[in-house]
């Protein structure tokens, strides 16, 4: 599958934007997993053009992750094509790799977003969201993908339509999640939907299937049942960056993946703890893991103390020993 000129692979699995998660020292290590491209957090347009710092600072990416893609949100369509431009600078603006990819997020649910008419919000207004896309597309030489839902709610399920729409005004590849706005990530993903943009004879760009892909055999079934180009992990990976080995295994090999034991999950947990405090420093590298500690080792018995030792040291050195207990306590075992 293509993306431009940007060759992910058959069948490639790629990693979600997700807010508060997908920062740089995550999406190294879903990388290293398998992932075959990851996208950086949320990147307000409004906060790009007024040069808030820590927004320019979202866009700061690393070779070690490409192929990333940068992605955009917003409501206003200047800001949008002028962010996006930012988008494509992104190497001079917050040094690094830069961006191989511009994606726009039209399919962000939460209140914060939807309710200014940016991220899924835009489900309401499609006439604008394709002339905002079209204008983006314009203005940028890097591929433009888009990612969105299937519509506003169970009325309005207009994707298959505004599929095609899209990809008239240029956009390099679609992923679609499976659910409405008003779902939010409540119930199952319909991925019949996405099924019957794939289907659609008048698509010829890559549809990237997303929504409720929590294990390797779900991926399988999704390529298989669907016949998507790609598909795209969120929620699943958090706490979980070895799914995206799991899947590929069983993708290329068509052989599961033995259950990670504590002591690898332990090193796992070590390297994104490493990699988050190189990156962000020593007082938030240690406070953001703390959202990730408790996920990698869900299912242990007795481990509340432990955990809140986890979440709770500000100190670096404690951390790596608590670790380390970890390993040694809970060795052997799958969770």
């Amino acid at each position: 599958m293509k993306i431009g000129t940007i060759d992910l692979g058959y069948r490639p699995v790629t990693l979600a934007p997700m807010e508060d998660v997908t920062d740089v020292s995550f999406r190294i290590l879903c990388r290293e997993a398998g992932a075959a491209m990851v996208t950086t957090e949320f990147v307000n347009s409004d906060g790009l053009v007024r040069n808030v710092p820590k927004t320019i600072d979202k866009m700061h990416t690393l070779e070690a992750e490409a192929p990333v893609a940068v992605q955009i949100y917003g409501s206003f369509p200047e800001s949008m094509v002028d962010a996006a431009r930012m988008a494509e600078r992104a190497a001079e603006l917050s040094g690094g790799h830069g961006a191989d990819i511009i994606d726009i997020n039209f399919g962000c649910p939460v209140s914060k977003i939807a309710g200014r008419g940016a991220g899924s919000g835009m489900m309401k207004e499609p006439d604008k969201m394709v002339a905002i896309t079209k204008a983006i597309v314009e203005a940028v030489r890097k591929p433009v993908t888009v990612k969105t839902r299937l519509g506003w709610d169970e009325s309005s399920k207009i994707i298959v339509d505004l599929a095609e729409r899209l990809q008239d005004v240029g956009i390099a590849a679609l992923t679609i999640h499976g659910r409405t706005r008003c779902q939010m990530y409540k119930g199952e993903a319909d991925w019949t939907l996405i099924g019957k943009v794939k289907e659609n004879p008048r698509m010829s760009i890559p549809i990237i299937g997303n929504g409720d892909i929590d294990s390797a055999d779900k991926a399988l079934s999704a390529f298989e049942r669907y016949g998507v180009d790609g598909i795209m992990v969120g929620r699943a990976s958090f706490g979980h960056p070895w799914i995206f080995t799991e899947i590929r295994q069983l993708l290329d090999t068509g052989k599961p993946m033995p259950p990670m034991t504590v002591e690898s999950r332990v090193a796992l947990a070590k390297r994104h703890f490493a990699l988050s405090l190189e990156h962000k420093g020593p007082v938030t590298g240690v406070y953001e893991m703390r959202r990730h500690f408790s996920c990698y080792f869900k299912g242990l018995q007795d481990f509340k103390e432990t955990r809140m030792k986890l979440v709770t040291s500000m100190d670096p050195e404690e951390i790596m020993s608590t670790l380390d207990y970890v390993a040694s306590r809970w060795g052997g075992i799958v969770p």
